[in-house]
C-alpha cells in the first residue's frame, strides 16, 4: 500500500494564561514588602500611573468586598477619573454568621570582660509590644534573584538571631513551644541576654497566648541549653552558671562564688575562700575557670535586631460580640492613573509608534490597578474565612485549633485551593493573640471517636503533652493508656499515633520516664 500525503485539521482545548492573568497570580502571591518594591518600579516604568496623595483620598473601604452588621460598600473605578486601590477593607465576623461580604471577583489560578556583678551582663532593650515571627520571602522572582539571593546567603555572616532560630526549629517539634521560643528570642540583646524585664516578659508571653507560666520557663530552660552557651541568660551570674553546667563544673562552691561577683571584681580572694568554704588554691583555680568562660557569647555572632513583621491584616473584637477582620491600610499600595496626562499625551502623539506606546501603558496601568483590587479583596476573604472557622482558637488558645485544609476554606470562599495557597504564604495576621502566618492555622484531621467533630492534630499534640506533664511517679502513663484516655475524650488514635506525636514532642518512652522519676 502506497503512502500518500493527506492535509488533517484537528480541533483541541488548551489553557492558556493572558499577561494579565499572570500578573494578578504574581502579585497575589507576594508578600507586601514584596509589593512594595514591585509597585515602586512599576511608578518608575509607567509613566501614567503616580502615587495617591493623603489629600486626595480614595475609597474607604474594600472594593468589591461588603461588611456585615454595618459595614460598608464601595467599587473601583477603571479607566476614567481617578482609580485606586485603596482598601482599607473592613469585615465584621458574627460568631454565629455564615461567610461574610458580597462575593467579589476571584483568581482561580569576647573581648572587654567584666566581672563587676549580675547587673553588669545584659544590656538594654524593650521587649517588643506585639511578638514578632520570621517569614520566608514569596513568588514573584526570577531565576537570576534566586541565584543573587543564594550567593548573598553563602556570603553573608550568621546573625545571632539566625544561628538560634535554626536550633529551634530542630529543638522545638511542638508548634506553641516554637512560637514560645519565637518570642524569646526577639528579646535577646546583642550580648545573648535576655533584655528588659524577664519575669514580666515570660508573664506577658503566658497571658498572650494563652499558656501556662511553667511552660515559657520549660521552654526558656530548653533555649539556655543552645549554642553558645550561655545564651538567654537573665543576669551575669546566670550566663556563667549555664556554661559551667555544660562542663559539669557547677557546684555549691562555685554557687558561692558567683553570687558574690562583687567580692571577685574587688579581688577579695580571703572573703570568698571563707565564703565559699575552700582554701586559697582552690580559689585560683575556680577564679581561672570564670576567667576562661564567656559573659557575653553573643557578640561571637553579628547581631541584627528582630525585624518586626508588618502584618497584612488586622483583628480585633467588637463590643457587641464577634470580631472585626480588617486588611491593613499601612500594607496597602496607593496607586492613581492619572487620566489628564493620558488625554494631553494622547493629542500630542504623531507617530503610529507613539500611539501605540501610550495605549499600552494604560491598558497596563488598568490592569496593575485592577490587579490590586483583586488582591486585597482576596486577602480579606481568605482571612475572614480563617477567622471564621477558627474562632475557638482565639477565644480559648492552641488546644482549640480546629483541623482545617486548603480545601475547606476554598470551598466556603468558592475559590480554587491554588488561591487560597498564594493567599496565606507569607501573609500575616494579627489578633489578640499575637502575629501569624496564615498558613499557621491549617492542620490535618483526627477522627472522633463517637459522632463528634474531627480533632486538630496540633490540639492532640497539645493535649499528649498535657498529660504527660500532669503524670506523677507513680502513674506514669504508657502509650496504650494515652491512647485509653483520649478514646475517653472523644479522640480516636492508634497507639503508633500517639508514639510518632511524643517522639516529634522530644518526650521520652514511659519506660524511660519512669526510670528518670524513680
Amino acid at each position: 500500500m502506497a503512502l500518500t500525503p493527506r492535509l488533517d485539521q484537528r480541533q483541541t482545548q488548551a489553557l492558556v494564561m493572558t499577561p494579565q492573568l499572570q500578573q494578578a497570580i504574581k502579585l497575589l502571591q507576594m508578600s507586601n514588602l514584596e509589593l512594595a518594591d514591585y509597585v515602586a518600579q512599576e511608578l518608575e516604568r509607567n509613566p501614567l500611573l503616580e502615587p495617591e496623595d493623603a489629600e486626595r483620598g480614595g475609597l474607604e473601604s474594600a472594593p468589591g468586598a461588603g461588611a456585615t452588621e454595618g459595614g460598608g460598600e464601595g467599587g473601583a473605578t477603571e479607566g476614567g477619573g481617578e482609580t485606586t486601590d485603596r482598601a482599607e477593607a473592613t469585615d465584621r465576623v458574627a460568631s454565629d454568621d455564615g461567610v461574610p461580604g458580597a462575593a467579589a471577583e476571584s483568581i482561580d489560578a569576647a573581648d572587654d570582660r567584666d566581672w563587676t556583678g549580675a547587673n553588669d551582663g545584659p544590656g538594654g532593650g524593650n521587649e517588643p509590644s506585639l511578638p514578632s515571627l520570621s517569614g520566608a520571602g514569596g513568588g514573584g522572582r526570577g531565576f537570576d534573584d534566586d541565584l543573587s539571593d543564594a550567593a548573598e546567603t553563602l556570603t553573608r555572616a550568621e546573625t545571632l538571631r539566625d544561628h538560634l532560630l535554626a536550633q529551634l526549629g530542630l529543638e522545638a517539634p511542638d508548634p506553641q513551644d516554637r512560637l514560645i521560643g519565637a518570642h524569646l528570642i526577639d528579646m535577646i540583646d546583642e550580648a545573648g541576654y535576655i533584655a528588659g524585664d524577664p519575669v514580666q516578659g515570660l508573664a506577658q508571653i503566658a497571658e498572650r497566648l494563652g499558656c501556662e507560666s511553667e511552660r515559657v520557663e520549660a521552654v526558656l530552660a530548653r533555649l539556655q541549653q543552645f549554642d553558645p552557651p550561655g545564651v538567654f541568660a537573665r543576669s551575669l551570674a546566670e550566663c556563667l552558671a549555664i556554661q559551667l553546667k555544660e562542663k559539669d563544673r557547677f557546684d555549691p562552691a562555685m554557687q558561692t562564688l558567683l553570687d558574690h561577683l562583687d567580692l571577685l571584681a574587688r579581688r577579695d580572694f580571703v572573703q570568698l575562700s571563707r565564703l565559699c568554704g575552700v582554701d586559697a588554691e582552690d580559689i585560683a583555680e575556680m577564679v581561672g575557670e570564670i576567667r576562661a568562660l564567656d559573659p557575653k557569647p553573643g557578640l561571637a555572632f553579628d547581631f541584627a535586631p528582630a525585624t518586626p513583621v508588618i502584618p497584612d491584616v488586622l483583628m480585633r473584637s467588637q463590643p457587641g460580640g464577634g470580631w472585626i477582620v480588617e486588611l491593613n491600610p499601612d500594607t496597602l499600595p496607593r496607586v492613581l492613573v492619572n487620566n489628564a496626562y493620558h488625554v494631553r499625551v494622547s493629542r500630542s502623539a504623531r507617530s503610529k509608534e507613539d500611539r501605540h506606546y501610550i495605549t499600552e501603558q494604560m491598558q497596563s496601568a488598568n490592569w496593575l490597578v485592577k490587579s490590586l483590587h483583586q488582591r486585597a479583596t482576596t486577602i480579606l476573604k481568605v482571612a475572614t474565612e480563617i477567622v471564621r472557622q477558627q474562632e475557638m482558637f482565639f477565644v480559648r488558645g492552641v488546644a482549640h485549633l480546629r483541623p482545617l485544609v486548603l480545601r475547606d476554606i476554598a470551598t466556603a470562599i468558592e475559590m480554587h485551593e491554588s488561591t487560597v495557597s498564594r493567599v496565606t504564604s507569607n501573609k500575616y495576621i494579627a489578633t489578640p493573640r499575637g502575629i501569624y502566618e496564615l498558613k499557621y492555622f491549617f492542620s490535618t484531621a483526627l477522627p472522633s471517636s463517637g459522632d463528634g467533630e474531627s480533632h486538630s492534630s496540633e490540639s492532640v499534640r497539645h493535649r499528649i503533652r498535657a498529660l504527660i506533664d500532669a503524670e506523677n511517679r507513680s502513674a506514669v502513663l504508657s502509650d496504650d493508656q494515652i491512647v485509653d484516655v483520649l478514646k475517653i475524650e472523644g479522640i480516636a488514635i492508634a497507639r503508633r499515633t500517639v508514639a510518632k506525636y511524643r517522639e516529634g514532642l522530644g518526650i521520652a518512652s514511659s519506660v524511660q520516664r519512669r526510670r528518670e522519676k524513680a
